[in-house]
């Protein structure tokens, strides 16, 4: 195919390539040029998806990737220059649209977020401001999901992931697991080790995602994983075993942790205590459709140890934007043995 990726630097964007030069595809990527340049030798139109999208026009593709819409009018200016091209389009959304986290195992067809004006107003308002736009990222995101199907009628596929893990992830919410389970000791867990957990590895999802823009799939998908029901101590003991350290699991009360002010998500990645419908709902979604259209998952060991090999070549000034310090987790550690020994007197 001849393929157009908007972004194509960074986590998906950059694995849709590399995926993408392997199966053949022509590509051309569209962004600022901010991000490392690791795709050299892959034809490049630099520019902000804002300002400068006319720069696309006139040009052929048959499938168009877009990894980095969060605002509608950034959509609606790409669908306008790509509308008489003939291609397919496929915008990458996020399960963050569903307005209600009430009903597990929610399919394609639960209700999004709705947006109003003053949303948009503060949105736009806000222009390079990610705060605002982090703040209002799932009814942005339904909105650009309504653009992109209003804007290419019959050619649009949206997907909806939950957690993408694997190598280049910024977000270290798997990794900081992979890299701290690797070093060994005692290592605090968070809550109930039967937590629910979805995840799909980055080049799983790209992957999927280039097969249903060739066959020019349209519709709604949500798209995480696995394929069957993966419990919070399995991608623990996943990690574990791909390096075999002598890591020792300590699940510690969230009852303990909340008190003692750890946040889920942040300090302690995919934790989703109980009572917390948004987190848990994360790792509730109904996948069988997007696995009827043919998503498929390596093995979970895979993307440990694949995520473990990059994250340790990683640049050691760059600070972890998920995870708690080891002092911290020593000092929980010792507080709450200290408890269990007050209780058990």
């Amino acid at each position: 195919m001849r393929v157009l990726v908007i972004g194509g630097t960074v986590f998906l964007g950059r694995h849709l390539v590399e995926i993408a030069r392997e199966r053949g595809d022509r590509l051309t990527l569209f962004n600022r040029g901010t991000h490392a340049d690791v795709h050299a030798d892959v034809e490049q139109i630099r520019g902000d998806r804002r300002t400068d999208v006319a720069r696309l026009a006139g040009r052929e593709w048959d499938a168009v990737i877009d990894t980095s819409g969060y605002v509608p009018w950034d959509v609606e200016a790409l669908c306008g220059v790509l509308r008489g091209s003939g291609a397919h389009y496929t915008f990458v959304s996020s399960i963050s649209v569903y307005s209600d986290f009430s009903t597990p195992d929610y399919d394609e067809s639960h209700p999004v977020h709705p947006i109003t004006d003053e949303q948009l107003d503060r949105a736009r308002a806000a222009g390079d401001d990610r705060g605002v736009i982090y703040e209002l990222y799932g009814p942005l995101k339904a909105a650009c999901e309504r653009a992109a199907e209003e804007g290419m009628p019959g050619r649009a596929l949206v997907v909806r992931p939950g957690l993408i893990v694997g190598p280049h992830d910024q977000s270290d919410r798997f990794t900081y697991w992979a890299t701290r389970v690797a070093e060994g000791g005692e290592v605090l867990a968070p809550g109930d080790p039967g937590l629910p957990v979805q995840i799909v590895d980055v080049r799983d999802l790209a992957e999927w995602m280039l097969r249903m823009a060739e066959a020019r799939t349209t519709g709604v998908f949500q798209a995480t994983g696995p394929e069957r029901p993966l419990r919070f101590t399995e991608v623990l003991d996943a990690c574990r075993s791909v390096t075999g350290s002598d890591a020792r699991l300590t699940w510690v009360d969230e009852a303990f942790l909340l008190e003692e002010g750890v946040q889920p998500w942040s300090d302690m990645p995919l934790w989703a205590p109980d009572g917390n419908a948004t987190l848990r709902a994360i790792h509730e979604a109904d996948v069988s459709r997007a696995r009827r259209a043919g998503l498929a998952y390596r093995p979970l060991s895979e993307t440990a140890r694949d995520t473990l090999e990059w994250a340790r070549g990683r640049d050691g000034a760059t600070p972890w934007k998920a995870g708690i310090p080891r002092s911290r987790e020593h000092e929980l550690l010792v507080k709450w043995h200290a408890a269990a020994a007050a209780r058990a007197r």
